[in-house]
């Protein structure tokens, strides 16, 4: 364990329910924690041992056990995963994890489990950005029984905004464009993927949805439009999650029906990748 690793590294609200322990052993379980969320993306084999350390002296507590199955699943063991999101969502009573649950009843060969698994949630409960991830998992589970036509409803939700994108839109937009493009409709998934490459660009991530390198200060950075700031019901609000409005009469330098459609002959390979869930 790094020296400068601290308790005050993991995430206040993490560390708020770690408080039902002793400080010394809350101390010890946040900075393991903490480790975890800083490599799963780039070491999750060590981040699922900091997290098991951690389960080792808080079994008990909701987060740790949510961290072991993140980490798991990070790993591609699926069956852990799925035992530990459900232990997680036992304690805590929180549906926020149902997409990874859905998606690691795919990886293991049930998309039936997925789909009732997915359904069994009211989505007004969840949160906007887990809707849109556990549609995704539910045209995911289409896909694996053939079911395209299906697979392309499940991603025709109200979020499947072609004019305003929000930071979960380019991982929406990228799975309808793979769907499209294994149904052979070549030019509509060309556009979408066009789509997501705009709002990629104009939200500062990858295809991943992580946020693109900063650059170096003898490197040109080229100025992006300004973008407004709405929440999930589209009004103006400097608080709430970042969002591009994208319309042809305003001036910004991007629209993403203007763009896509002048990209549309130039498609990117319809298998690129989405966060978290797999396709």
């Amino acid at each position: 364990m790094p020296d400068e690793i601290r308790p005050e590294d993991l995430d206040k609200a993490a560390r708020q329910e770690l408080k039902t322990l002793t400080k010394e052993n809350a101390d010890w379980v946040a900075r393991h924690l903490a480790m975890a969320a800083r490599l799963i993306d780039t070491e999750p084999a060590l981040a699922h041992r900091h997290a098991q350390a951690a389960s080792r002296k808080a079994g008990r507590v909701g987060v740790v056990r949510e961290t072991v199955g993140l980490t798991a699943y990070a790993t591609g063991d699926f069956s852990l995963a799925l035992r530990e999101l459900r232990t997680f969502r036992r304690i805590t009573g929180s549906n926020t994890q149902v997409p990874i649950m859905a998606d690691c009843e795919r990886a293991l060969g049930r998309p039936h489990e997925a789909l009732e698994l997915a359904r069994s949630v009211p989505l007004e409960t969840l949160p906007v950005e887990v809707q849109v991830d556990l549609a995704i998992v539910k045209s995911g589970a289409r896909l694996d029984l053939g079911e395209d036509e299906e697979a392309l409803v499940e991603l025709e939700i109200p979020q499947l905004d072609p004019n305003t994108a929000y930071r979960y839109s380019p991982r929406l937009y990228r799975a309808y464009a793979e769907v499209l493009s294994g149904m052979g409709r070549d030019e509509e998934s060309a556009t979408w993927v066009a789509r997501a490459e705009v709002a990629e660009e104009l939200f500062g991530i990858d295809a991943d949805g992580n946020p693109l390198a900063q650059p170096e200060d003898d490197v040109e950075v080229v100025e992006l439009p300004d973008v407004e700031y709405a929440d999930a019901e589209g009004e103006a609000d400097t608080d709430a999650e970042e969002v591009v409005p994208v319309d042809a009469n305003t001036e910004a330098a991007t629209s993403v029906d203007a763009d896509a459609n002048s990209d549309a002959e130039d498609p990117v390979g319809s298998d690129a990748g989405h966060q978290d869930v797999e396709k």
